[in-house]
Protein backbone atom coordinates (compact mmCIF):
# COMPACT_ATOMS: atom_id res chain seq x y z
CA UNK A 1 0.00 0.00 0.00
CA UNK A 2 1.15 2.98 -0.99
CA UNK A 3 0.96 5.81 1.70
CA UNK A 4 1.03 9.20 0.51
CA UNK A 5 -1.40 11.56 1.20
CA UNK A 6 -1.18 13.47 4.61
CA UNK A 7 -4.55 13.45 6.82
CA UNK A 8 -4.77 15.63 9.95
CA UNK A 9 -6.83 13.49 12.92
CA UNK A 10 -8.86 15.75 14.50
CA UNK A 11 -10.54 14.35 17.91
CA UNK A 12 -11.09 15.18 21.62
CA UNK A 13 -7.81 15.48 24.10
CA UNK A 14 -9.75 17.05 26.57
CA UNK A 15 -11.84 15.31 29.55
CA UNK A 16 -10.16 11.50 30.05
CA UNK A 17 -7.28 11.94 28.09
CA UNK A 18 -5.77 8.75 28.22
CA UNK A 19 -8.86 7.52 26.89
CA UNK A 20 -9.14 9.84 24.24
CA UNK A 21 -5.35 9.33 23.21
CA UNK A 22 -6.03 5.35 22.97
CA UNK A 23 -8.81 6.99 20.69
CA UNK A 24 -6.85 8.99 18.57
CA UNK A 25 -3.93 6.36 18.04
CA UNK A 26 -6.93 4.37 16.97
CA UNK A 27 -8.06 6.97 14.29
CA UNK A 28 -4.46 7.06 13.26
CA UNK A 29 -4.58 2.98 12.40
CA UNK A 30 -7.33 3.68 10.83
CA UNK A 31 -6.32 6.74 8.72
CA UNK A 32 -3.05 4.07 7.85
CA UNK A 33 -5.23 1.15 7.06
CA UNK A 34 -7.18 3.49 4.46
CA UNK A 35 -3.45 4.24 2.57
CA UNK A 36 -3.07 7.80 4.51
CA UNK A 37 -0.49 9.53 6.65
CA UNK A 38 -2.08 10.39 9.87
CA UNK A 39 -1.06 13.22 11.71
CA UNK A 40 -2.25 13.92 14.88
CA UNK A 41 -0.56 16.42 16.81
CA UNK A 42 -2.73 15.96 19.80
CA UNK A 43 -0.75 12.41 20.22
CA UNK A 44 2.94 13.71 19.27
CA UNK A 45 2.93 16.99 21.61
CA UNK A 46 1.09 15.89 24.67
CA UNK A 47 4.24 13.66 24.84
CA UNK A 48 6.40 16.49 26.07
CA UNK A 49 4.32 19.11 26.40
CA UNK A 50 1.86 19.84 29.53
CA UNK A 51 -1.46 20.32 28.35
CA UNK A 52 -2.55 22.12 31.64
CA UNK A 53 0.09 24.88 31.20
CA UNK A 54 -1.86 27.03 28.91
CA UNK A 55 1.30 28.45 27.32
CA UNK A 56 2.72 25.07 26.31
CA UNK A 57 -1.02 24.04 25.26
CA UNK A 58 -1.27 27.28 23.15
CA UNK A 59 2.26 26.49 21.34
CA UNK A 60 1.05 22.69 20.75
CA UNK A 61 -2.17 24.13 19.08
CA UNK A 62 -0.15 26.68 16.59
CA UNK A 63 2.19 23.85 16.15
CA UNK A 64 -0.32 21.73 14.95
CA UNK A 65 -2.09 23.94 12.83
CA UNK A 66 1.15 24.17 10.88
CA UNK A 67 0.97 21.04 10.42
CA UNK A 68 -2.88 20.83 9.65
CA UNK A 69 -1.74 23.67 6.06
CA UNK A 70 0.53 20.32 5.46
CA UNK A 71 -2.30 17.88 5.17
CA UNK A 72 -4.44 16.66 1.79
CA UNK A 73 -7.55 16.56 4.27
CA UNK A 74 -8.80 16.40 7.64
CA UNK A 75 -10.80 13.96 9.62
CA UNK A 76 -13.06 14.50 12.20
CA UNK A 77 -13.80 11.82 14.39
CA UNK A 78 -16.09 11.77 17.55
CA UNK A 79 -19.56 13.02 18.14
CA UNK A 80 -18.64 16.01 20.76
CA UNK A 81 -16.16 18.42 19.17
CA UNK A 82 -13.53 20.52 21.88
CA UNK A 83 -12.40 23.95 21.55
CA UNK A 84 -9.19 23.12 20.20
CA UNK A 85 -11.44 21.05 17.15
CA UNK A 86 -13.40 24.12 16.56
CA UNK A 87 -10.37 26.21 15.52
CA UNK A 88 -8.65 22.83 13.51
CA UNK A 89 -11.90 22.72 11.83
CA UNK A 90 -12.39 26.39 10.96
CA UNK A 91 -9.13 27.08 9.98
CA UNK A 92 -9.95 23.98 7.43
CA UNK A 93 -12.96 25.34 6.16
CA UNK A 94 -10.62 28.52 5.62
CA UNK A 95 -8.08 27.17 3.50
CA UNK A 96 -10.39 24.81 1.74
CA UNK A 97 -8.60 21.36 3.09
CA UNK A 98 -10.94 18.69 2.81
CA UNK A 99 -13.22 17.69 5.64
CA UNK A 100 -14.38 14.01 6.63
CA UNK A 101 -16.21 13.43 9.00
CA UNK A 102 -16.24 9.95 11.06
CA UNK A 103 -18.32 8.47 14.23
CA UNK A 104 -16.12 6.91 17.14
CA UNK A 105 -16.20 3.68 15.18
CA UNK A 106 -14.62 4.79 11.98
CA UNK A 107 -17.96 4.88 9.92
CA UNK A 108 -17.90 7.88 7.83
CA UNK A 109 -21.25 10.11 8.41
CA UNK A 110 -22.77 13.16 6.84
CA UNK A 111 -23.69 17.02 8.26
CA UNK A 112 -21.86 20.06 9.13
CA UNK A 113 -19.27 19.20 11.67
CA UNK A 114 -19.68 22.66 13.26
CA UNK A 115 -23.29 21.57 14.42
CA UNK A 116 -21.83 18.71 16.40
CA UNK A 117 -22.40 19.14 20.25
CA UNK A 118 -19.71 21.28 22.21
CA UNK A 119 -17.50 19.66 25.20
CA UNK A 120 -17.93 21.80 27.80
Amino acid sequence: MKHEKLVYICSPLKGDVEKNILRAKRYCRFAYSKGFIPIAPHIIFTSFLDDDNQDERQDGMQMGLKLLLKCHEIWVFGDVVSEGMVIEIKMAKNYRIPIRRFNAFCDEVEGDILCLKTME
